[in-house]
């Protein structure tokens, strides 16, 4: 089992009179990907500062690979990589240049791990080109390899994908995946994108008010059969169908030849069963999945993201 890489103990944060972190506890593994997504003032950005160390913790506690960000911040935040939206770059220098440049600011990266961070992100071809000529997904993929030349143990990407188009999105989500993997680093991700996190996360945390609400791992195949989905049943006797659903004391709409019913995956065919059994034509069952931006919604209460 991997290590705990991040761990928040009972942290609090108060500006003036006002409570904005209330005891917030979460922890996350080396090896993962953890969304982090709140509606606007959840405290998901204050969070961020103090786990970085921009901002001065209430109370509790930040841990990085155990060290305390309150008692040890030197030893903690040498373990953490971060990019907040677009990563700081100069245009004049090449991508190497740049790379060397902040290699400085650490011991002991050699250009060996340097040549292993540009492959890692793929950019072999253009790391001698100037960074003023790259595209703003390869300046993402150049501000992450910036991020994790110290091999941190946590890595926080504030809206990685924010202004790339679809092909870059995509190349980044590739790329943070596999970071997660070959450097066994805990990536926390922040992002307006509810599709994108679902597609890059294996847990989600979602922060309302200062607090918590709800932890859920992104593909929990226990949690998909329990969980209650829209299935739609195209039947050729709808009225029949509609009479077998209210005798189970099941709740639905109907539309012409279709009955709406939520329903878990495990119960589908119980209902199958039953409509068969009466005759009934079943020409088409489809279940619609809840989405993460569904699940978000109906947690939150419609708040807009921040």
């Amino acid at each position: 089992m991997n290590q705990v890489a991040l761990e928040l103990k009972e942290v609090k944060k108060s500006i003036g009179k006002k409570e904005i972190i209330k005891g917030l506890n979460l922890q996350v593994n080396q090896g993962e990907v953890y969304g982090f997504i709140g509606p606007n003032g959840a405290g998901k950005t204050t969070t961020i500062r103090m786990i970085v160390g921009l901002m001065k913790i209430g109370s509790g506690d930040v841990r990085i690979l155990g060290e305390s960000i309150q008692s040890n911040y030197k030893e903690a935040a040498k373990n953490i990589g971060a990019i907040v939206e677009n990563p700081e770059l100069y245009p004049f220098m090449t991508g190497w240049q740049n790379l060397l440049h902040f290699a400085r600011m650490y011991q002991g990266i050699s250009k060996k791990r340097i040549k292993e961070v540009v492959s890692l992100v793929g950019l072999e071809k253009v790391i001698d080109d100037k960074v003023g000529k790259y595209s703003l997904g390869m300046r993402q993929r150049l501000g992450i390899a910036q991020a994790i030349l110290h091999n941190p143990a946590v890595l926080i990407l504030d809206e990685p994908t924010n202004g790339l188009d679809p092909a870059g999105i995509r190349e980044i989500r590739e790329y943070i995946r596999q970071l997660a993997i070959q450097e066994n680093v805990a990536v926390i991700i922040s992002s307006h994108l509810l599709s994108e996190i679902e597609l890059m996360c294996d847990r989600i945390g979602i922060i309302q008010n200062g607090e918590l609400i709800t932890e859920r791992y992104v593909n929990d195949e226990a949690d998909q059969t329990e969980a209650k989905n829209k299935v739609v049943f195209e039947v050729g006797q709808a009225e029949q169908a509609a009479n077998i659903l209210k005798d189970k004391d099941l709740s639905f709409e109907r539309d012409g030849d279709q009955i709406m019913v939520n329903l878990s995956r495990q119960e589908i065919p119980g209902i199958v069963k039953a409509l068969v059994e009466h005759n009934i034509s079943v020409y088409c069952v489809t279940e619609t999945k809840t989405t993460l931006e569904d699940q978000f919604l109906e947690v939150t209460g419609g708040n807009v993201i921040e």
